[in-house]
């Protein structure tokens, strides 16, 4: 899965940082054609902020349906400091997405309205996937598995290593004890990591057993060091990277 851009970043940042839906459009192609097998799509409104847009949102669905039919694409509901449990409700609402990306912390703001986001997201068909930063995150999340408040059937999880802000480097040794901890209930794991050790933290991932999110989201360099060109180029490195990594893995 390819990350664009995130919520927060700006083209001050990188130059090639897709914004608008056109380019947003455009990178995912690039991305696909580099390996990448799905999107997790944020939009932006007008002036370049972050956005929960439900117009915005099915717009871009409908651009990239038409550039890539068939391509999986799951939306975010990330507040980023700005939008309420209540307005995440009404982007899923308005959009009824076919998968969609939901944190958990974020929706401990507001657990009665939590519990109608993901009875919505069961009665609308939407694939979720909860977004864990923390093991209160992960707790949080089984606490209410375990009331029914998340459905049996919502068990994937995204584990994210560093943070955006305050700035905090993921490193390759969180990786296992992370996904050695991880409770069995919880099926499909898939990793993102901040800062510029993102692909060696990746590579870890996928060597034991977890599904990968790699872009600007999370990381504007290259495996080398300098910033990369674009997205595609990082997927396209971690693609390139991985049949070795995973082979090595084999011979241990």
């Amino acid at each position: 899965m390819v990350a664009l851009n995130g919520a927060r970043r700006s083209q001050d940042q990188h130059p090639n940082l897709p914004i608008t839906t056109q380019e947003i459009v455009s990178e995912t192609v690039a991305c696909a054609q580099a390996g990448a097998d799905a999107l997790h799509l944020h939009v932006r409104a007008a002036d370049g902020r972050h956005s929960l847009d439900a117009g915005r949102y099915r717009e871009t669905l409908s651009a990239l349906q038409q550039a890539l039919p068939g391509f999986p694409v799951q939306i975010t509901t990330e507040a980023a400091g700005i939008f309420s449990v209540a307005q995440q409700i009404d982007t899923v609402a308005g959009v009824r997405p076919s998968a969609v990306s939901i944190s958990i912390r974020e929706m401990a703001r507001d657990p009665a309205r939590a519990a109608h986001m993901y009875a919505l997201c069961q009665d609308i068909g939407a694939q979720v996937q909860h977004i864990l930063y923390t093991p209160e995150d992960t707790a949080q999340l089984l606490r209410w598995r375990d009331a029914g408040v998340v459905k049996a059937d919502q068990s994937s999880v995204l584990f994210v290593l560093g943070a955006y802000q305050p700035p905090r480097t993921a490193l390759p040794a969180d990786v296992a004890p992370l996904l050695r901890a991880a409770p069995p209930a919880l099926t499909e794991r898939m990793v993102c990591a901040f800062g510029p050790s993102e692909h060696a933290v990746l590579i870890q991932a996928a060597q034991h057993g977890a599904d990968l999110r790699v872009g600007f989201e999370n990381n504007l360099h290259s495996p080398l060091g300098p910033l990369a060109r674009s997205n595609a180029e990082n997927v396209a490195a971690l693609r390139a990277a991985l049949p070795a990594a995973l082979a090595e893995k084999e011979s241990l």
